[in-house]
């Protein structure tokens, strides 16, 4: 899962060319991506979130390490501020 506050609007857009490959080779997928969260409890307000999924969190980290996503990573890093934490699924 993914906070993203996107503050290059043009780089991220680079980035998220680049993303998608790199998510195909590592048994990825966006599940959300997107903006206009809407808070329904608490004070969080996120400008975008992103949810990824994939089979385990060992093939997460694979991806997230990868040096496929080493480009795209280094431009999503430079376009935006991101909080990520990976998280077991319900099975």
């Amino acid at each position: 899962m993914v906070q993203v506050e996107v503050q290059d609007h043009a780089t991220y857009d680079e980035y998220r060319k680049l993303v998608q490959p790199t998510l195909d080779a590592h048994g990825g997928r966006f599940v959300v991506r997107g903006g206009n969260p809407q808070t329904l409890e608490g004070t969080w307000k996120p400008s975008r979130f992103v949810i990824l999924e994939f089979h385990s969190i060992e093939q997460a980290k694979r991806w997230w390490n990868s040096p496929e996503y080493a480009p795209a990573k280094a431009l999503r890093q430079k376009s935006a501020k991101t909080e990520m934490i990976v998280v077991e699924g319900a099975g």
